[in-house]
């Protein structure tokens, strides 16, 4: 069976290599054994393989999401059998061929583009808990955003528009803002000089409780500045100190940190990853793709990565 392993923590295109391993046995009780068809390539893939998060006992196969096919299933699992899609809980090491996997939580994803599919994991949930779980919301409220045109940002638009919520995307090229409003965002705005106040206009001066950011620095500093007092900066992300002076807590904004794979999967990240998939087969949903690597170019996928785009890695796709 074919793998991307690493043997010590460090730079991915260094530490990662193709190697061969022994087949996975037969599932255990609640388990199921799954081909994976396609698995993202992200920046927190770099950062776990670097060892700077939940550093994984070595050696290790990479990859924390992907989609995949049931080959076989354990006992006491119901509601799956051979030949079922579906999406992979996370950090299970999904640049490999074969794995066991547990089943709770999962169920048959319907026919449609298993590339869209692979990337329900991870930026899907972070989008749908950055909606649900820090601050509570109702119909017509706005969510202000950084990084629109990114995975989870183009999950923010659309999840939020399926909820009723109205969104605010901050972009860095001009050309994303037509492409994000036809994707559903409400407001698509340029970054730059008098930001804050080019947020409020466009929102009409409504109370924005609600904002999502991964960037960090001056834009981080600006959501916090157009966030309502009690409102929330839910961060995916950056980790860099923001809110020096004090404005935000001043007015009581709280700033949360969302890693996704600390929510448990049955329970908070499927539900999410269902309501998602009628929307990728409606089209309200779609997430370009850059390019699609087999595992044995990693390297070359690595570096696309880094010069940006979104990364698949083809592994029986």
């Amino acid at each position: 069976m074919k793998a991307l392993q690493y043997d010590l923590f460090g730079d991915a295109e260094k530490v990662v290599t193709l190697v061969e391993l022994p087949e996975p046995q037969a599932p255990g009780a609640g388990e199921v054994l799954v081909d994976v068809l396609y698995a993202p390539l992200n920046f927190h893939d770099l950062l776990r393989i670097g060892g700077h998060v939940v550093p994984p006992p070595l050696p290790s196969v990479a990859g924390n999401e992907g989609v995949a096919r049931v080959v076989a299933v354990g006992e006491g699992v119901d509601g799956l059998e051979h030949g079922d899609i579906v999406v992979l809980p996370l950090l299970l090491g999904t640049w490999r061929e074969r794995l066991v996997a547990p089943a709770a939580g999962m169920v048959p994803l319907p026919e449609g583009n298993l590339q869209q599919y692979a990337m329900l994991g991870s930026n899907t949930p972070t989008a749908g808990l950055a909606l649900s779980e820090y601050q509570p919301l109702t119909k017509g409220d706005w969510v202000v955003q950084s990084s629109g045109n990114g995975g989870v940002g183009r999950n923010v638009i659309a999840l939020a528009k399926a909820r009723g919520l109205k969104t605010a995307s901050i972009v860095r090229r001009p050309e994303l803002v037509d492409e994000l409003l036809a994707a559903g965002a409400d407001v698509v705005l340029l970054d730059g000089p008098a930001l804050a106040a080019r947020i409020n206009a466009a929102v009409g001066d409504a109370p924005v409780r609600l904002a999502v950011e991964s960037v960090g620095g001056r834009v981080a500093e600006t959501l916090i500045d157009v966030l309502a007092p009690g409102g929330t900066l839910v961060r995916y992300a950056a980790r860099d100190e923001i809110d020096k002076d004090g404005r935000g807590a001043a007015k009581g904004v709280k700033v949360e940190f969302l890693f996704v794979a600390a929510f448990d999967y049955a329970t908070k990240i499927a539900p999410v990853i269902a309501e998602t998939v009628p929307l990728l087969r409606s089209g309200d949903l779609r997430v370009p793709v850059e390019a699609v690597y087999d595992l044995a170019d990693i390297k070359a996928a690595i570096a696309h990565l880094v010069r940006g785009g979104k990364i698949l890695l083809r592994v029986q796709g």
